[in-house]
């Protein structure tokens, strides 16, 4: 019987998973892109069929609705839904998949919209819906939260006994030609950079202030550069089921120039996330941000350079010390002219693709919520390898 696919979100990374899924037709079968702006998923749409020959359906609908999505659903009759919208709607429609027993994957874990905080529990809280549904609810499935946790799963299945430390290691080392921009939605770019920093050590989360901890890390392919302490969310499932961990990092790469625009941002109130009066209406600052800034989706065209995320870990084989770094560097301009999106939309969106055809290939399977490193990662690997995001491995590096 052939699949039926149901991607939401038109962003940058939705227009990847649309490409990548019409290159994988054969897994994807009928498949339908849905947002808010019915125009922009049409755009996407005419330019998949022109570059790959494929047709795929179009459809609108707004994520904050369960009983829209559910009428999208029940028209559709979706094996999977793929959800790249923001991650405040995670929650409806992880809801709304319940309802209607489909499958579920997404790329970031839930936000509070209200609140700078960046959390599973809400997620996890679910396990008992999708179990009682009879249904599969995959989080994360992006590259970092994604094929981050695929990359320590896997060290830990081949390389180590026990993982002490692990840094996950993330530089964007491209140039659009903007003075200020954001790679990716600039309200979680920048509520991700400057919130307080969070690492995992000795069985305690330590809060760092924004920015606080910073190292100079040579990263192959690429060259030497200055790596910020930030916190992100796959740390939180990793804590959970990588054995004998005993501290866990995530370090993300700024120029000078980013840090000194956002830092202006900051002081002068434009990064708030609460509504503020201005001229008899009520704006939230970081929304209004968000408008003037380049809409990271145009940004593909113009970005050259390339990525290089991994995780470089330490610990112990056979008694003996050891260390691993696993990486995937992408460059922008051959994303670009693949998918007609750069570096980082492509790089969190070809994962999401693998993870999506991971469930409807049977190949990962299960009832109830799981985080991408719960699965065995070789048919995963061996996925990047194959759709465009090759990895390579330096021992005691």
């Amino acid at each position: 019987m052939l699949n039926k696919t149901l991607i939401i979100g038109a962003g940058g990374v939705g227009n990847v998973v649309a490409f990548k899924c019409a290159m994988n037709s054969t897994t994807f079968g009928e498949i339908t892109l849905a947002s808010r702006t019915l125009s922009k998923c049409d755009i996407i749409a005419k330019n998949i069929q022109k570059k790959t020959s494929i047709e795929i359906k179009t459809a609108k609908v707004d994520a904050d609705s369960v009983d829209e999505l559910v009428a999208l659903f029940e028209k559709i009759k979706p094996n999977i839904v793929i959800n790249v919208v923001l991650p405040y709607q995670d929650l409806t429609i992880m809801d709304a998949c319940c309802k209607c027993g489909v499958d579920y994957l997404d790329t970031a874990n839930y936000e509070h919209p209200d609140t700078a905080k960046f959390e599973y529990k809400e997620q996890w809280a679910k396990d008992k819906d999708f179990k009682n549904a009879n249904i599969i609810a995959l989080l994360g499935s992006g590259f970092d939260p994604g094929v981050t946790n695929v990359f320590c799963a896997y060290a830990q299945k081949h390389y180590f006994d026990e993982i002490e430390t692990i840094d996950i290691l993330d530089c964007n080392d491209g140039d659009h030609g903007y003075p200020f921009a954001t790679n990716f939605n600039p309200e979680i770019n920048l509520r991700e950079v400057s919130s307080n920093g969070r690492y995992w050590e000795d069985g305690k989360w330590i809060e760092t202030k924004p920015m606080e901890i910073m190292q100079v890390w040579d990263y192959p392919e690429v060259g030497k550069r200055d790596s910020y302490l930030l916190y992100h969310e796959e740390m939180e499932s990793l804590v959970k089921h990588i054995k004998g961990l005993k501290r866990i990092r995530f370090f993300m790469t700024f120029s000078e120039s980013y840090l000194t625009h956002m830092k202006c941002l900051e002081n002068v109130g434009m990064l708030g996330i609460k509504p503020i009066e201005h001229k008899g209406q009520k704006i939230v600052p970081m929304e209004f941000l968000s408008t003037l800034l380049p809409d990271p989706a145009s940004l593909g065209e113009r970005t050259k350079g390339t990525t290089n995320i991994g995780i470089y870990a330490k610990g112990k084989k056979d008694g003996k010390a050891k260390s691993l770094y696993i990486y995937q560097v992408s460059d922008h301009e051959k994303c670009y002219s693949e998918v007609m999106s750069q570096a980082v939309s492509y790089t969190t969106g070809v994962p999401a693709m693998i993870g999506a055809k991971m469930i409807l290939d049977k190949i990962w399977s299960g009832e109830g919520v799981f985080n991408m490193e719960e699965f065995d990662p070789d048919p995963f690997m061996e996925e990047l390898n194959r759709q465009g995001l090759p990895w390579k491995i330096i021992e005691d590096y």
